[in-house]
């Protein structure tokens, strides 16, 4: 239940540009049983504000939460600002920066001349003020303006709350518009969806009625085509549509006929008001488009600054090798020099091809070269993967650190932007990036976007694998371009040459399956059943290897579905039952259909830099209190409030897509008929490369066998390749 509390802003301990706050206030009122005996006294509030003025009085609604590393702490959901109402309120008040031409001594001046109802009297007439002894016009005017301006801020605020936008995003559209807030939202309500990241066309839809604006209305339409393309671009991964792929979108999903002509019109109109460009009947989003022109640009300029010498470079690889205790095949070589040598290149193979082996290689080399303190090292020398458990993969692999990219690019989930960008460059001299097949346009243009003009950027990564969640197929475009230093590993290294999952792997890339996956073999097992069976068979497998010493960090159940009775939702509830029983000693809480359980595999669904979680990492709930979750991932222990929980899932069971980044000991995975629609070579590649020591599958053979030769969708309509051709031609 809310509470609040009335008192004093008295210091803020932490301030960020999007109004995040961190702050002291001297509690004069309550109603929270946990804050009373700290009436008279200052406690830590945080939250998000339109702006707090020291020494004014605040009322604060919301609740006591107890922070793990900052102890109790009042948590603001909305709030109240109190105009000051006695003498020193006052003076304090427009002796404050809101008036910084205001000392103590005038600021007592206009109280005692024009009485406690002074602020009243501003506001409605500022030539009252020339009552005041030696007050000039110029001074009274913006002593008033200032005011006005102060009031009118905290009462757009207000007003947005009121309309259904939350504090957070009430706060966003008022630093963006400022005081012509209210005009700019009522002439178009459905600009806030370019202008404000956060706000979404259904959020402003929802909305339409308390604007008047009807289902016909021309800029709803607009807005409604505009999120059409974003929606079936995310689906498709493409990056621009054709008019016959929007068209039909529109049909299915609006309540009203709009013919072809009509279409036309109104992308025309689209492309005029700069929302979309249109290029030989492509039909691409405007930051799309801005994207995938930044990173053929950045790529061009990367790829033909002029090489670095280095001396001595063979003599180096040999002193690599000596400080392994390693020989390095003649690819692995090619590899390490040319990613020292170069100012882009890519390094792409499958598995057991040595690209970890590599990335080490490139490490130690660079660390030689540039003879940098380990400290300065770390400043100049940053390696980055898509998400958290391929990062950790990275930097235990290379003992040295490696982020995610979001947060090394200091990605704030309150502003949904990066603190790294075009206008504050990183420092990085030397930019490693493994796993780059997960990275999606829009992505990889913020990253360029961050780098420095004398980097070196090496990207790693096997394009069979499936293609990123976003839009943009980035690392095969770039490759095909044949514009960037390629190295490709096709010599498999010699510790996996033994491996049956390594050579099922290429079996499957290059279509040539044989019956042979039905065979038994050391770190592989194909076990026949019919789908009923399925659900047995997963749990019979992952007991067996639990029996033989694995635990349920180690075991990794794939599947390419949600829904059905093989599906992820319903493996997880088979799994947990099994598991991680109910039991007295172990606390719950529930969510819709869900039981999240003390003890259970957990995995994350979204980025929390600030809390250095990250999508894809898997976790396990450590403790229970009420209904907040504790969750430790590998010892960095996160909590959920029930407004969190759509951040988590159940992890026993996860999606193919959500392991790539990832591998582990054991991957289980059922391939039965009913997940035809999503069996495919890429996807069956994918998951086949996310076990280290062993592969279990089961179900039905000859649905892998057709998934194994299905090259599943159309390749994605993409035009970063093309943009970087015409670089070339236009020199």
């Amino acid at each position: 239940m809310e509470t609040y509390i009335k008192g004093t802003y008295k210091r803020c301990i932490f301030s960020s540009n999007d109004g995040y706050t961190i702050g002291l206030i001297k509690i004069k009122e309550t109603d929270d049983q946990d804050l009373l005996e700290y009436i008279g006294k200052q406690f830590t509030f945080t939250g998000l504000f339109a702006g707090l003025n020291m020494d004014e009085d605040y009322t604060f609604y919301g609740n006591t939460i107890d922070n793990p590393k900052y102890g109790i702490q009042y948590k603001v959901n909305r709030y109240e600002k109190l105009m000051p109402e006695d003498k020193d309120g006052i003076i304090i008040f427009l002796s404050s920066d809101i008036f910084p031409k205001v000392g103590e001594k005038t600021a007592k001046l206009i109280v005692d001349t024009l009485g406690e109802d002074c602020l009243k009297k501003i506001t409605e007439d500022y030539e009252c003020l020339l009552k005041v002894p030696k007050m000039t016009e110029k001074k009274a005017s913006e002593i008033q303006s200032r005011l006005i301006k102060y009031n009118e801020s905290y009462e757009t605020v207000i007003y947005l709350t009121n309309l259904g936008f939350g504090m957070k995003d009430s706060l966003k559209i008022y630093n963006h518009y400022l005081e012509d807030t209210v005009r700019a939202i009522n002439n178009n309500p459905y600009e806030l969806i370019d202008t404000i990241d956060s706000i979404t066309f259904s959020k402003i839809d929802s909305l339409k009625d308390k604007f008047n604006i009807k289902n016909d209305d021309e800029r709803r339409i607009l807005a409604f085509i505009v999120n059409t393309i974003k929606n079936t671009c995310f689906i498709t991964g493409d990056t621009y549509l054709e008019i016959d792929t929007i068209y039909n979108a529109i049909k299915s999903t609006y309540e009203n006929d709009i013919s072809i002509e009509k279409l036309n019109y109104y992308l025309m109109e689209l492309n005029n008001l700069g929302k979309i460009i249109i290029e030989d009947n492509k039909i691409m989003l405007f930051s799309y488009y801005k994207c995938e022109d930044y990173v053929a640009s950045l790529v061009y300029d990367l790829s033909n600054r002029d090489d670095i010498k280095i001396k001595d470079i063979d003599l180096k690889i040999e002193m690599l090798e000596n400080f392994f205790n390693i020989k390095y095949n003649n690819e692995q070589k090619k590899a390490i020099k040319q990613a020292l040598v170069k100012n882009f290149s890519i390094i792409t193979g499958g598995p057991g091809t040595g690209k970890t082996t590599i990335i080490k290689g490139i490490t130690q080399g660079y660390k030689m070269i540039s003879g940098y303190s380990f400290d300065k090292l770390k400043e100049r020398m940053v390696l980055l993967a898509p998400t958290g458990r391929a990062a950790k993969r990275m930097s235990e692999a290379c003992l040295y650190p490696a982020s995610t990219i979001h947060r090394y690019l200091r990605w704030n989930k309150e502003t949904l932007e990066f603190g790294y960008n075009e206008n504050n460059k990183c420092k990085a001299e030397f930019i490693i990036v493994d796993e780059t097949s997960m990275i999606d346009i829009e992505l990889m243009s913020n990253l360029f976007k961050a780098l420095p003009i004398n980097v070196k950027v090496v990207f790693i990564g096997d394009y069979n694998q499936l293609e990123s969640v976003g839009p943009g197929n980035v690392l095969k475009d770039l490759i095909e371009s044949d514009m960037i230093n390629t190295i490709f590993l096709n010599e498999i290294y010699r510790q996996d040459q033994n491996s049956y999952i390594t050579e099922l792997a290429y079996l499957v890339n290059n279509g040539e399956l044989t019956e042979g996956f039905l065979e038994k073999k050391d770190d592989y097992n194909f076990i026949k059943c019919d789908s009923n069976d399925i659900l047995k068979g997963v749990t019979d497998v992952c007991k067996l290897a639990i029996k033989k010493g694995y635990d349920l960090k180690n075991i990794q159940v794939l599947a390419p579905m949600y829904k059905g009775i093989n599906g992820i939702d319903n493996l997880n509830k088979v799994l947990q039952k099994v598991f991680n029983p109910p039991s007295d000693n172990k606390n719950e809480t529930y969510d819709v259909d869900v039981i999240y359980r003390q003890g259970d595999k957990i995995l994350q669904l979204e980025n929390m830099p600030d809390d250095n979680v990250f999508n894809g990492d898997i976790g396990f709930i450590e403790k229970i209190n009420g209904n907040e979750i504790t969750v430790s991932f590998d010892g960095n222990k996160v909590k959920y409030k029930p407004k969190d929980y759509k951040a988590i899932k159940h992890g026993y069971a996860i999606s193919v897509h959500k392991s790539q980044g990832s591998e582990f000991e054991i991957v289980v995975m059922p391939v039965v008929n009913e997940y035809k629609i999503m069996l495919y070579k890429k996807l069956v590649y994918t998951a086949i490369t996310r076990a280290k020591k062993s592969l279990i599958l089961l179900g039905d053979p000859l649905s892998f066998s057709k998934a194994a030769i299905n090259k599943g969708n159309k390749d994605r309509k993409t035009l970063l390749k093309e943009r970087l051709e015409s670089k070339i031609i236009s020199i």
